[in-house]
């Protein structure tokens, strides 16, 4: 791009210069206060996209045993539940060339791992708070007829879905990461890919300019239609035609047992994932608790994952544990569930459903314990009213 001035005519004639950011912080506080600098597409409906802020420096974990290891500079999200990673650099940064790729690649492979509904939701709800806006009014911009639960339980099925954007932003984008970037948004199907160049321009006073430009967007719209994410959810009709087609006559009967028992005392929600997947959400006390989720993601795997973040967050980690220590303690559960209480219950912790189906009792202990879990609160309820 040129460094040519830019021309404001209004009451006087004003020339603004190309300007550096002066400082990292300075321009990723900037995109945090004014997002719309990054709005460019729509959502499903055509409607403007107006992402919103879910935290700066959001913390991303490697494992389900450990504490974030990395730090994203912003994390943001539509009202269609997609989640847009941001990762900004100074062209004066050398990383913005290729280290900032692998380290992007980092943080999206392990978010949509170990980013939970509830993390999502609370990081969102502190981030609100923060800034000292109403998260009523946040949420009524955002959600239109959707609950809270509902609406970050889509993103995080987005997020292990691989349906998201990733935006390398800078105020010079290197001809390198432009072709990676072009690259990677060509080869990737589920997952957007965009280098947002940001221009400053300032002048007299408080006058500032900000140009961008988006590269990436022709990669884009190259793709196959079936490639690009849907809003489809999965249907209990999906999902027994999924069980019948891929699954063993024992593993159907335990994947069925979890879905009649969560049709009857809860609730069943389709997910949006390109595997069919459904999660279970349950009435505790005054709440609708996302419980778990059964995910489909071929014939030979199946599992059932716990949501225990949201669980933690909605209920409180003393009946987070007495939940863990309900389930049935078979094959890779065992492991995940002894690192819940260093972890402050806050994991993910996932079963292959062969384990639970092979082992005599345990999708009865499941059951038993979610209703326990749930029969706990209303008595909590009843006792204090």
């Amino acid at each position: 791009m040129t460094d040519q001035s830019v021309f404001v005519l209004g009451e006087g004639f004003h020339a603004l210069e190309p300007t550096a950011f002066e400082t990292e912080a300075e321009f990723q506080e900037l995109l945090a206060r004014h997002p719309r600098v990054l709005d460019f597409g729509s959502l499903a409906d055509g409607q403007p996209l107006r992402l919103v802020l879910v935290a700066r420096e959001m913390g991303v974990a490697t494992s389900a045993e450990s504490g974030p290891t990395y730090w994203l500079d912003h994390l943001f999200v539509d009202a269609d539940g997609v989640p847009t990673l941001v990762e900004v650099k100074r062209a004066t940064d050398t990383r913005i060339r290729r280290e900032v790729v692998g380290q992007m690649l980092d943080y999206a492979a392990n978010g949509a791992r170990y980013w939970p509904a509830a993390l999502l939701q609370r990081s969102f709800e502190e981030t609100c708070a923060a800034d000292g806006r109403s998260v009523e009014e946040a949420y009524a911009e955002l959600l239109g007829e959707q609950s809270p639960e509902d609406f970050w339980t889509t993103v995080e099925e987005r997020l292990a879905a691989g349906q998201m954007r990733l935006l390398f932003v800078a105020d010079r984008i290197p001809l390198e990461l432009r072709a990676i970037v072009e690259f990677l948004n060509r080869q990737m199907r589920q997952t957007d890919v965009y280098a947002v160049e940001l221009t400053q321009y300032r002048g007299g006073g408080d006058l500032r300019v900000l140009v961008p430009r988006i590269h990436g967007e022709v990669a884009t719209a190259a793709k196959s239609p079936t490639g690009r994410r849907g809003s489809q959810r999965t249907t209990r009709t999906d999902m027994d035609a999924a069980l019948r087609d891929h699954l063993t006559p024992d593993l159907r009967r335990a994947a069925s047992e979890l879905l009649d028992h969560a049709t009857s005392m809860g609730r069943l929600e389709g997910g949006t994932a390109k595997y069919p997947s459904m999660s279970a959400h349950y009435r505790a006390g005054d709440r609708q608790v996302p419980i778990w989720t059964l995910s489909l993601h071929d014939s030979e795997k199946t599992e059932l994952g716990f949501s225990f973040a949201s669980i933690t967050h909605h209920l409180g980690l003393d009946v987070a544990a007495a939940f863990a220590d309900s389930l049935p303690a078979v094959g890779e559960l065992k492991a995940k569930l002894e690192v819940q209480p260093e972890k402050g219950y806050k994991g993910w912790p996932t079963v292959p459903l062969t384990d639970l189906a092979s082992e005599p009792g345990a999708v009865t202990r499941v059951l038993t314990a979610i209703q326990e879990l749930v029969e706990g609160q209303d008595s909590s309820a009843s006792a204090s009213a």
